[in-house]
């Protein structure tokens, strides 16, 4: 039986006609860049993440972006990050003419080893972005700690994080700024590209939303260069639908989770994924550990099923990033995690029978079946 690793049809025929009437309604206002279907977006994202002020933006990308413009982060910096994240975490910070410094993951989590994170503070480190990565939250007790001892700001990555929590707080609520992807695949996606950043800070906000439409605050006055990243009304529409059903959507992800759990557990060649205490994972991406893990990719495809390495090559080993100067060997953990994951189906509108499936395969790869 097929088992695709995402199927968004499935999630978008059953909100069709309400998805519908929300273009139609913003259709009929004329208003499609900002205007009330954004800041309505906006009020809604912050009541919902537990923070006062919320500023949308054209992607991902640019809220992470924007958000090291907003904190005075300039040439000659140091941002320090995760390797193992997508290229959009580091991009951010070579943009502001700042450099990405790495530090090593923590083998199980995936995320940022805060023990690391000490050990690559300079003089010149001004930030840290931390990335929640496939839903699990970072470690956000130690890593503000380190971050008051030595003045820095915190910037959470939260893109596939929407949902998660630690100690029941919010992740894009502990740091400076949260940036948040609506990319169409996320727990929250929109039918294009789209982003909002979160934070508490009224001065931030106000930079933010200054470099989100030209570095203007009055029409036709420019106060600083500032950049074309303002959402469309068209997607806030749509995501303001689809953000009632996020708890659900949620829910189900979790279940999912917890039925790879129950059919995979004692499977010794796998290692799944776990939740830290008083986290709470929101499974944008059910990630395993695999022995010989290109040789289960393949043959899972031959059976018709779905699953995706996130990510194949971590950060410091790209070409883009090689005037960083780091080699092999410098990232162990995330060296070892790029050769060793393996992200399997977990949408919410999967069937409990294609998890099934999923997981007798992998039992089958490995002479189990």
């Amino acid at each position: 039986m097929p088992v695709p690793f995402f199927d968004i049809k499935r999630q978008i025929s059953e909100l069709k006609p309400e998805l519908i009437q929300s273009v139609a309604d913003c259709i009929d206002s004329g208003a499609f860049i900002l205007g009330p279907k954004v800041s309505e977006l906006e009020t809604s994202i912050s009541n919902y993440i537990g923070v006062k002020h919320s500023i949308a933006v054209a992607s991902g990308t640019d809220a992470l972006h924007l958000s090291l413009r907003a904190l005075n982060i300039n040439p000659g910096d140091e941002v320090i990050t995760t390797p193992f994240t997508f290229v959009a975490t580091a991009e951010a910070i070579a943009y502001c003419g700042a450099r990405p410094v790495f530090a090593d993951i923590e083998p199980y989590t995936f995320n940022l080893d805060p023990t690391k994170i000490v050990e690559s503070i300079s003089k010149k480190t001004k930030a840290i972005i931390v990335v929640h990565l496939y839903g699990q939250p970072c470690d956000m007790v130690n890593i503000p700690h380190i971050c008051a001892k030595y003045n820095l700001n915190i910037v959470e990555d939260c893109a596939q994080s929407i949902s998660s929590k630690l100690n029941q707080q919010m992740t894009g609520s502990f740091g400076a700024c949260g940036c948040f992807s609506f990319f169409p695949t996320k727990n929250l996606g929109c039918f294009g590209d789209g982003g909002i950043i979160t934070t508490n800070d009224p001065s931030l906000a106000e930079a933010l939303r200054t470099l989100r439409g030209h570095g203007s605050r009055i029409s036709y006055h420019y106060d600083v260069i500032g950049y074309n990243s303002r959402l469309d009304a068209l997607q806030a529409s749509l995501l303001l639908v689809r953000l009632k059903h996020l708890d659900n959507w949620t829910r189900l992800r979790r279940h999912n989770a917890n039925l790879y759990h129950k059919h995979l557990k004692g499977l010794d060649q796998v290692l799944l994924p776990p939740e830290i205490p008083n986290g709470f994972h929101v499974f944008n991406q059910f990630t395993i550990r695999a022995q010989d893990r290109n040789g289960l990719f393949e043959y899972l495809k031959t059976k018709g099923v779905g699953s995706m390495v996130y990510y194949p090559l971590s950060l410091h080993l790209q070409k883009a990033f090689a005037y960083l100067g780091y080699k092999p060997g410098d990232f162990p953990e995330s060296e070892k995690a790029q050769e060793e994951v393996l992200s399997l189906p977990i949408f919410p509108e999967l069937k409990e029978s294609e998890i099934e499936e999923v997981c007798q395969r992998i039992k089958e790869f490995y002479g189990q079946g």
